[in-house]
């Protein structure tokens, strides 16, 4: 049984940052693509950020790039997201996803596990 488990949620003001971390049990962690997620209330979940099975292939969305950072450390089967230069459109309950192939996919269909997310809410 795949578990993901996401933590480092929280409230910060605009301009703040926040780190993101998904801690993964149940198949190899290694062998599969990473990608995170958020969904705003009354929105739609969104893509925001994908890394490929060893980590040197990175994918962001518009919206964030340049801002937030995706990583991985295998050997600890754990995910991050860095989060600078926090904005209030950012505000969204954030999940992480294991895919099920080593490439990377910005739909949510391409993941076939899920964490039950963690609150960032960025005030202005």
């Amino acid at each position: 049984q795949v578990q993901l488990v996401e933590s480092g949620g929280g409230l910060v003001q605009a301009g703040g940052s926040l780190r993101l971390s998904c801690a993964a049990s149940g198949r190899t962690f290694s062998t599969y693509a990473m990608g995170w997620f958020r969904q705003a209330p009354g929105k739609e979940r969104e893509f925001v950020a994908a890394i490929t099975w060893s980590g040197p292939s990175t994918y962001y969305a518009d919206s964030v790039k340049g801002r937030f950072t995706i990583s991985r450390d295998n050997a600890k089967n754990t995910l991050y997201l860095q989060m600078n230069s926090l904005k209030p459109e950012d505000t969204a309950v954030y999940y992480c996803a294991q895919s099920s192939s080593p490439m990377y996919g910005s739909r949510p269909n391409e993941y076939a596990y899920w964490g039950q997310g963690t609150q960032v809410t960025v005030s202005s």
